[in-house]
């Protein structure tokens, strides 16, 4: 099993997110993350779908996305090298004692503090999954009130234009 990033140009319309992602479901593939925005053509969204399995998954996936009528491309980005990122909000329990080892970790990761309450902090970690979910662990032994993640999005690298 390995991890597939795939990004899909789909039209701007109402209802191709669920037709997307019902796809997904009916064919009994997982979407681990998924995020939705618009992109350099107008009129057009980018999906960036982040699943898992292997190259006859990632086969039978492509050729399913292309039987929508909405959706224009679709590209491995993982199959060259890419720039991937996640936004994650943690909200995180901090009695005035214990924060400045919270700002230690927060400092550590560069990440920022956007809020700050009389017993909690609200932290801001931009990065890879993997560091996002480092700092989750970090943060744990602290309680972690609420947590709020993104999804991946993710580009090529380069002057590689798909």
């Amino acid at each position: 099993m390995r991890k597939y990033t795939l990004a899909v140009l789909v039209n701007d319309q109402p209802g191709v997110l669920q037709r997307v992602s019902g796809l997904f479901g009916r064919r009994g593939f997982n979407i681990e993350s998924i995020t939705v925005g618009t992109c350099e053509e107008p009129g057009l969204s980018r999906m960036v779908i982040v699943t898992s399995g292997d190259d006859h998954t990632l086969e039978q996936i492509t050729k399913q996305l292309y039987k929508l009528i909405d959706v224009i491309k679709v590209i491995d980005l993982s199959s060259n090298p890419m720039v991937a990122r996640e936004l994650a909000l943690i909200k995180v329990s901090a009695e005035p004692a214990a924060r400045p080892e919270i700002l230690g970790v927060v400092e550590t990761f560069r990440a920022a503090v956007v809020d700050i309450g009389t017993s909690s902090l609200m932290v801001q970690v931009v990065g890879d999954s993997e560091k996002i979910d480092a700092m989750v662990e970090l943060l744990k032994p602290y309680g972690i009130r609420e947590l709020s993640r993104t999804g991946v999005t993710a580009l090529v690298r380069g002057n590689a234009v798909k």
